[in-house]
């Protein structure tokens, strides 16, 4: 185990020192996996913002829940005890019958129309406004109210609700999808970086091979020099977002103060900026992995 360390740290270190002998070529390098990196990032953390802000402007989701025609008041105290234990709800109030069909009067074009009817036809209802947004639960809550005794009806208006769902979930697709093809990107460059790293070198590589080196002894520093410079690249990436967020919080602060709420732009929590430097690092590891045993391999042939 003592060996295996001091094999790893003395690769480690050799990575780190070939990265410091050429410092432009590491700054581009980094500073290629930076951007690159930032740009799905700072798209999730805008879209994860951007949604929030979405969420507390949109109209409140509501469900209106109409009574039979023949329901009795005991059957409207029935159904206000059974709101009271449901949970999600955050508050309702019933609109009788005489109420609805007062305020049908006070419209001139409807008044003439109402008195010729033998009498009112509009039923007693609750209108239940509802903490939860997400459309399948907001659906399951008006089902439930449908079946309840001396309901007629039960209707919810989440049609603005599945169109933000919607628009969420292909959101993080395109996100995703960017994360990708900037994924291979990231391999690439490393995978280029590696391949000129092996052609300097190749003298040294020749060598240690006469001298009994192993495959892992002799891979092992690319490896950590490509890790390594995805790390860095992740940093960077990380920065250029926490600065995009100061830049922005001010003005995404005000613009949604203009619709009452007092929604900021919010940074990357901790655990993706972890995620965010430590894939980085993965796909370093990975671009120089690809590099190495193509072209080790393609020596050894020759």
């Amino acid at each position: 185990m003592k060996v295996w360390l001091v094999q790893h740290r003395r690769a480690l270190v050799q990575a780190v020192r070939r990265l410091v002998v050429t410092p432009v070529n590491t700054l581009f390098g980094v500073l290629v996996v930076g951007i690159t990196l930032a740009l799905p990032a700072g798209g999730e953390m805008l879209l994860a913002s951007v949604l929030a802000f979405g969420r507390h402007v949109a109209a409140t989701p509501q469900i209106s829940i109409f009574l039979a025609p023949d329901a009795a008041p005991e059957d409207a105290s029935e159904i206000e005890q059974r709101l009271k234990l449901q949970q999600g709800i955050e508050e309702y109030h019933f609109v009788s019958r005489e109420e609805t069909l007062k305020r049908f009067r006070e419209n001139q074009g409807l008044a003439d129309v109402l008195d010729e009817l033998p009498g009112n036809p509009f039923p007693d209802a609750f209108i239940v406004t509802t903490r939860d947004r997400d459309p399948d639960r907001l659906e399951a809550l008006r089902s439930a109210a449908a079946a309840w005794p001396k309901v007629e009806h039960a209707q919810l208006d989440s049609a603005w609700a599945k169109r933000l769902d919607a628009l969420l979930r292909l959101s993080r697709l395109a996100v995703a999808l960017l994360a990708a093809v900037l994924g291979v990107a990231i391999v690439a460059v490393t995978f280029n970086t590696i391949r000129l790293q092996i052609l300097t070198q190749r003298a040294e590589v020749d060598v240690s091979r006469l001298l009994g080196a192993t495959d892992g002894y002799i891979r092992r520093p690319f490896y950590y020099f490509g890790a390594l410079q995805g790390l860095l690249g992740g940093a960077v990436a990380w920065l250029l977002v926490a600065g995009a967020v100061q830049v922005l919080r001010e003005p995404f602060a005000e613009f949604a103060g203009l619709y009452g709420t007092n929604l900021t732009l919010q940074p990357l929590p901790l655990e993706q900026s972890l995620v965010l430097i430590g894939f980085a690092g993965l796909l370093g590891w990975l671009g120089a992995r690809l590099s190495v045993s193509r072209h080790l391999r393609s020596r050894e042939g020759g």
